[in-house]
């Protein structure tokens, strides 16, 4: 049976490894740490502007570039059904209305639905100040008008679910920069503390490969991540009303 035995060039290669894994953790790290920010930013903005009925409850107010500002939750609803439907933006982002200070969008994506036939969709999504576009039912509009006027308020009622699922990623990418760091830093002079290290370096490894999404190595990696958040706990922040 092979034993990994002490040698000053596997202790280069280990160094040399745990280098660029280090690299690898601090990069995650500040880009996890950005994006908390920006969600922060969003949702204190939101809390700071949100206006309530008398009974507690969130208004609505969602303004379209389309329609008059006194327009009614049927003339919102019909409107963002339109643009559901003839909507074309070529692949770009366009400002349909606000919310709050938040931008309203609209993007025209082609999506593979009969293998060698195209069909073109059209999704919505709310950015802020942060730069991140959220989304509720994976950007798709309800057809009833009342459900699909709360689409907007709906993709910013995720935002304390994204809040907590980065702050867990961030604590848990912190816990292997200690041992990443004493490889690289330290120096050893007992096989058994470098075997010890080696096997901690492997279980960061495959933590930082399963923590490596595929939408983070995409331009829209935000989007994306902000499509797959569960939202069954909305309610709890948000109790959302119609204007």
């Amino acid at each position: 049976m092979n034993t990994w035995k002490y040698t000053p060039w596997k202790l280069f290669i280990t160094k040399f490894s745990s280098k660029h894994k280090l690299e690898d953790v601090t990069a995650t790290l500040e880009t996890a740490q950005s994006r908390l920010n920006r969600f922060v930013l969003d949702w204190d903005n939101l809390q700071q502007r949100v206006q309530k009925h008398p009974d507690g409850t969130l208004l609505n107010p969602v303004q379209l570039n389309y329609l008059p500002a006194n327009a009614n939750v049927k003339q919102i609803g019909a409107k963002l059904n339109q643009l559901a439907d003839k909507a074309r933006t070529a692949g770009q982002y366009e400002e349909i209305g606000s919310l709050y200070g938040f931008s309203l969008l609209v993007k025209t994506e082609l999506t593979d639905k009969n293998l060698d036939m195209f069909e073109r969709d059209n999704h919505f999504f709310i950015q802020g100040e942060g730069g991140i576009k959220y989304t509720y039912n994976n950007g798709n509009m309800a057809s009833e008008p009342k459900t699909a006027v709360l689409n907007f308020i709906n993709a910013l009622g995720k935002i304390p679910s994204l809040i907590e699922q980065e702050q867990k990623k961030i604590a848990e990418l912190k816990k292997d920069l200690p041992v990443l760091q004493e490889v690289v830093n330290g120096n050893w002079t007992k096989e058994n503390k470098l075997n010890e290290l080696k096997t901690e370096l492997a279980a960061i490894d495959r933590k930082i490969q399963s923590s490596i999404t595929p939408s983070e190595n995409r331009k829209e990696d935000e989007q994306e991540e902000c499509k797959k958040v569960d939202v069954k706990n909305i309610k709890t922040h948000l109790k959302l009303k119609a204007i």
